[in-house]
């Protein structure tokens, strides 16, 4: 392959979107390795805690608007892309605002909190929240228009800017929890000014929002809020169950949990690339009427990825105590923190045939299903992390229970799929091995041929 050839490659939407991926999350856990190293394990429970809340809560934002600009602005131009943006810009705006407003009025009740974890959330909740509003709004806006080049930048800025911070406190003081969390909000704000800077935020378009797309906006999104809420909360109710449930134990246990979630990136790098790729594909596909199109794209991506996670999932578990090791130090060796991994590791190759089921349910503008079946997960989810500590008392009890969660959510999200779009669970992994042959003989001149009936 010439250098031309080479160059082309590298500019693919999905090396790109991998590429951002990826670092992000290798950046990400560079952070956490040096956050473990330079603070106690209950201060950094702690902070696992602000950013479960804090993701939890900004959900009430990106659920709103992510899924429903993707949809609407995707593929469009001139007037109505203006348009739709600057309806998002109002809504987001208007819910930053209510939140804020609410965040202030927590305040007054830090005196009658007798949660330390809580207190910290209310604290510093409103000033980060302010300041990842045009960072968020741009990535929106770059992952619609498919311009991951851009979109790598913001997370290689995001995260980089943080390390650096957090380097250069280090060395002149004690790293401590206030410390860290003064660090996040100055570097949110650095990073959104960039982005204003750049004009990826296109905050010109507020003034051409209109009512009409307003409205629209708000009607789908008041579908998808309540399954982006519950996925994540679905994510989150575990450190909730664990903080409040093991008591004293909460922070330290929260901390050993949260470090094979981390390290969990690796089936969610490649996951969220082909989710970012496959979306605007497969609504556009929708949007002309094309539904054979739509599950041709969902049962390539979906069933490719889970096929090619089999064999990372596989080294992922023998290799769990060197990986607890490189992440957080050898005092972590042989914890509670290397059987949850392996709990995580051994279905999680399964995870992208879920999450597509219930994407596609939002493609097809059917986001209620979605919402439905995110919260069939967060019952099972949340009734089993109570069975699973009953049983074991520890955080391995509560790592089971995901399996369940699981089964939970595809069984569900399949049925009612199915009921739109005409395709087979068996698909996934007949159109997955079919693409992993044309990719092993395009690309790396191997010519497998599938076995003969």
């Amino acid at each position: 392959m010439n250098i031309q050839g080479i160059i082309s490659q590298l500019k693919n939407k999905h090396f790109l979107s991998l590429v951002g991926n990826a670092s992000m999350s290798v950046l990400a856990m560079v952070t956490i390795g040096i956050l473990l190293r330079n603070m106690t394990s209950v201060d950094i429970g702690y902070w696992f805690f602000f950013q479960t809340s804090f993701s939890l809560i900004d959900t009430f934002r990106v659920g709103f608007l992510q899924t429903a600009m993707i949809k609407f602005y995707s593929g469009t131009e001139g007037e109505k892309a203006d348009a739709i943006l600057g309806s998002v810009w109002f809504l987001s705006l208007l819910i930053t605002g209510i939140l804020i407003g609410l965040n202030i009025l927590a305040a007054f009740a830090i005196p009658f909190i007798d949660n330390f974890g809580m207190e910290t959330v209310i604290k510093w909740f409103g000033i980060t929240f302010l300041f990842t509003l045009p960072s968020a709004v741009s990535a929106w806006i770059l992952q619609s228009d498919q311009r991951f080049d851009s979109l790598l930048l913001i997370r290689v800025v995001s995260q980089g800017a943080f390390i650096l911070m957090v380097l250069v406190a280090i060395f002149f003081t004690t790293l401590d929890l206030n410390l860290v969390l003064l660090i996040n909000a100055v570097s949110s704000a650095t990073v959104s000014l960039f982005c204003i800077y750049q004009g990826w935020a296109r905050v010109k378009t507020f003034t051409k929002r209109t009512k009409a797309w307003i409205l629209e906006l708000f009607h789908f999104g008041k579908y998808s809020v309540g399954t982006s809420i519950s996925t994540n909360l679905l994510r989150s109710s575990d450190t909730f169950v664990i903080m409040f449930v093991l008591g004293a134990a909460g922070p330290a246990a929260v901390t050993m949990y949260s470090m094979p979630m981390r390290l969990m990136e690796v089936i969610e790098i490649p996951l969220r690339s082909f989710l970012s790729t496959a979306m605007p594909s497969m609504s556009a596909a929708f949007n002309r009427g094309n539904k054979q199109e739509v599950v041709s794209i969902m049962q390539k991506y979906a069933g490719t990825l889970t096929l090619a996670l089999v064999p990372v999932s596989f080294v992922a578990i023998i290799l769990a105590d060197f990986a607890i090791v490189i992440l957080g130090g050898s005092q972590y060796s042989g914890s509670h923190a290397v059987s949850v991994y392996r709990i995580f590791m051994s279905f999680a190759m399964f995870y992208p045939l879920d999450r597509f089921l219930g994407v596609t349910l939002d493609i097809i503008h059917q986001p209620k299903f979605n919402f439905y079946k995110v919260l069939v997960m967060l019952v099972t989810n949340v009734t089993f992390d109570f069975i699973g500590i009953y049983f074991f008392h520890n955080i391995n009890g509560v790592a089971l229970g995901s399996l369940f969660t699981f089964l939970s959510g595809a069984i569900f999200g399949y049925y009612w799929l199915r009921k739109y779009l005409d395709f087979t669970f068996m698909g996934f992994f007949t159109v997955g091995v079919r693409e992993i042959q044309v990719f092993l003989k395009e690309k790396l001149g191997f010519n497998i041929s599938s076995p003969k009936p």
